[in-house]
């Protein structure tokens, strides 16, 4: 309607100024009802021209799209094992913050494996501190049969002695007896030895490599039991929280409930503009937009993105053929837009639907030097008629709580 009271100034009225100056036809007497299709067909014509070719250019070059809203990211709230909710410790809507206990699931089991685990490792202490003792004792032992065999060495010496200086004076047999007698006393230190370094190698290596699995164990077991405990994993705020104690979770079907961050649906607004604006929309454009949840606001924003896809060419690898045809409707260009000054988009709800226009700036272009006259003339027309675009959209936004409320039926 603004656009055709506009072009009708440059069309309907002049053609009028002339029939009723120029020919002195009045509204009323030549002019009628029934005669002004006919008298002011030249103006009409061109109206209807104008007016279109107007609001195409406006469309085109100030892309508007109802298609608009805050989306956030959830965090789902599962647990890494399934089990039965033994205690829950937030109420079905609160802020939480990282590391926080949400709920916690029945831990008797892992609780049972973190004892034994506990106790595998006193167990091995135990063990090492009884191989110290043999250590002790092996020692010992080696001593005592050190001290044995030198005796027996000792005296093997004196008889072999004596039956060199004197033969046949200490007999033979008993400096046999003698020499078996020391090497059975090497014999025993030998043992001895090799039983203390069995036993330093238990202190050494098998019992702290006991102690290590032990441990490793007792690691695992409290990795179980804290998986029991669901802690939140960003600051935020839980919603819709119905867990309560008994209930069975798990983590493939039965989520536990949902996450929001802190933050989430704060700071970028995504618009999906047709398809036919794909080579208008550009980071850097400015927009404006108007929520439902915060009336009566016009958002200046910016854009800072354009996604480079369109989500409707999507599919995935099947059995069967794709037919063009399924496409029941053309998808949009996602674009993400910023809000152009700090905290724009306070008091505006997460997940709000909003009306958004973007306006094409040429402003750079007109002042190069290399730019014409007429295409300088051209596309300040073009930047002009954002103008129009911006005044239909504070329309929107004044009419908008009365649309919605009054006019929607609800």
């Amino acid at each position: 309607m603004l656009e055709l009271l506009l072009c009708s100034l440059v069309t309907i009225l002049p053609d009028y100024l002339y029939r009723r100056y120029r020919q002195g036809k009045r509204f009323g007497k030549e002019i009628t009802f029934f005669s002004v299709w006919h008298e002011l067909r030249w103006g009409i014509t061109g109206c209807l021209m104008l007016t279109i070719a107007l609001i195409t250019m406006i469309f085109y070059y100030h892309p508007s799209t109802t298609s608009a809203a805050i989306y956030f990211r959830t965090v789902p709230i599962l647990p890494e094992v399934a089990g039965r909710v033994a205690e829950v410790n937030v109420g079905y809507s609160a802020p939480v913050k990282m590391g926080d206990v949400l709920f916690r699931l029945d831990n008797t089991k892992q609780q049972a494996a973190l004892e034994t685990a506990k106790r595998k490792v006193a167990e091995v202490d135990a063990s090492l501190a009884s191989a110290q003792a043999d250590i002790v004792k092996a020692e010992a032992q080696v001593g005592e049969a050190k001290a044995a065999w030198q005796q027996a060495k000792d005296e093997l010496d004196s008889k072999s002695e004596l039956q060199r200086r004197n033969p046949g004076i200490v007999p033979q047999r008993d400096i046999e007896k003698l020499q078996v007698a020391v090497n059975q006393r090497q014999a025993v230190i030998d043992a001895t030895n090799a039983a203390r370094e069995t036993a330093g190698l238990r202190v050494s290596t098998l019992l702290p490599a006991e102690k290590a699995s032990a441990e490793a164990a007792m690691a695992e077991a409290q990795v179980d039991l804290d998986k029991t405990y669901i802690r939140a994993g960003v600051d935020g705020r839980v919603e819709q929280f119905m867990l309560r104690t008994g209930d069975v979770v798990n983590q493939m079907m039965r989520p536990a409930g949902i996450l929001i961050p802190e933050g989430a649906g704060r700071s970028v607004l995504q618009a999906g503009f047709g398809q036919i604006e794909a080579q208008v929309v550009r980071p850097g454009m400015i927009a404006e937009a108007t929520c439902i949840s915060k009336p009566w606001v016009i958002i200046p924003l910016v854009v800072t993105g354009v996604q480079d896809y369109i989500a409707a060419g999507q599919f995935r690898s099947g059995e069967q053929l794709i037919d063009p045809q399924a496409l029941r409707q053309p998808g949009s260009i996602l674009t993400f837009l910023e809000p152009l000054y700090t905290g724009g988009l306070e008091g505006v709800t997460p997940g709000s639907s909003c009306v958004v226009n973007a306006y094409t700036s040429n402003h750079d272009v007109i002042a190069d030097p290399k730019t014409g006259a007429l295409k300088g003339f051209a596309l300040h027309v073009v930047d002009a008629t954002g103008l129009v675009h911006a005044l239909l959209l504070r329309i929107q936004a004044l009419l908008l709580p009365v649309k919605t409320l009054v006019l929607s039926g609800h």
